[in-house]
């Protein structure tokens, strides 16, 4: 098992991980709509949805991984 972690999504709040890797697949912990570069919560369900998948985005990227993957 890996433990991911990126700064470029929000840090777990709590005693978990931003996403686990393990035999191949990635599980991203719930995320919240946080830009990690300003601490702000964007404006919008659409702004913070698009927030929160970007987040999801960069975990998958420190594993190595995309959405594009199956």
């Amino acid at each position: 098992m890996l433990l991911l972690n990126t700064d470029q999504a929000p840090g777990a709040i709590g005693p978990y991980s931003q996403g686990v890797e393990v035999n191949g697949f990635v599980i991203t912990s719930g995320q919240i709509p946080v830009d990690p570069t300003t601490s702000e919560i964007p404006k919008g369900i659409a702004a913070q949805a698009e927030q929160c998948c970007k987040n999801v985005g960069a975990i998958l990227d420190a594993a190595g991984s995309e959405f594009r993957k199956r």
